[in-house]
């Protein structure tokens, strides 16, 4: 075999490396396998989240991306992943409709943590839409809120996907969140894309204990009395009279953006049978 062509197959069959600081220098660049969903989760349905994400990287290689909202508790996932992966490609949704906190609350992150950031926004403008369709999010109605989602968010978001050719999704959802959360297993399958959610059992406290740990910052809306915080026409600070956080969000209206819903009935079927 020619020297070259034999370099060549040594680089494709090593290992990946970590480098001194325990994180993962270069990327393998293998196509992932087909996974059985019912047997990982099974594996690894209670690693730590440094696990899974290490997991993660380790399956999917340069095909593994992870998304954020920059909201309230954003940090936390944007620290974990990058510790493990500095590079890895950060997909931010931006709705052009985020309160101006959000968008000094993400330069900071951006900076501090030196992210590999990915905007993608609606080929739409707000203008634009506004014209076509109205203001939908003042419309009070579901349907109208799903349109605006699927436009803004939704879309974007599959594009993001696609262009960046992900095969892996880590994404920071949390079981305690929302009721569609909670029937989430650690790792799922959406739109042909493996999703890991690293800590989807933590709840508030966690989340504190590793802001602290790490000297994170959060969503400057925390202090004005927000649990989650997205667009700034449909987020509001919590209340004595809400039921839940979420009801802050959506007018009350719903719970999901749509980002993180099973597209298809298939979809919704193969998530079903992955919590088996």
């Amino acid at each position: 075999m020619p020297r070259f062509l034999l370099i060549i197959t040594m680089l494709q069959q090593s290992s990946i490396a970590l480098n001194k600081n325990g994180q993962y220098d270069w990327q393998d660049y293998t196509y992932p396998p087909e996974l059985d969903l019912g047997v990982v989760n099974q594996k690894l349905g209670q690693a730590d989240a440094q696990t899974l994400v290490k997991w993660g990287y380790e399956t999917f290689k340069e095909g593994l991306v992870m998304s954020t909202s920059f909201g309230i508790q954003a940090a936390v996932m944007l620290h974990l992943a990058t510790s493990v992966v500095p590079n890895i490609p950060v997909i931010w949704i931006d709705t052009g409709y985020l309160p101006a906190e959000t968008y000094r609350f993400a330069e900071e992150l951006i900076e501090r943590l030196k992210l590999n950031l990915k905007v993608y926004q609606s080929s739409i403008s707000p203008a634009r839409m506004e014209a076509l369709y109205g203001r939908l999010w003042a419309e009070k109605d579901v349907d109208a809120l799903n349109r605006y989602d699927q436009i803004r968010k939704v879309e974007p978001m599959e594009r993001a996907l696609k262009e960046l050719r992900a095969t892996g999704w880590l994404a920071g959802l949390r079981g305690d969140q929302t009721k569609h959360r909670q029937g989430l297993p650690r790792i799922g399958k959406q739109s042909g894309v493996y999703k890991i959610l690293p800590i989807l059992s933590w709840n508030a406290r966690d989340i504190y204990q590793y802001l602290t740990a790490h000297d994170l910052p959060y969503h400057p809306f925390f202090d004005l009395g927000y649990t989650t915080v997205g667009d700034w026409h449909s987020s509001r600070p919590l209340t004595v009279d809400d039921v839940d956080e979420r009801d802050t969000r959506f007018h009350g209206l719903k719970q999901e953006c749509g980002l993180h819903l099973p597209k298809t009935e298939g979809e919704s079927q193969s998530l079903d049978s992955s919590l088996l």
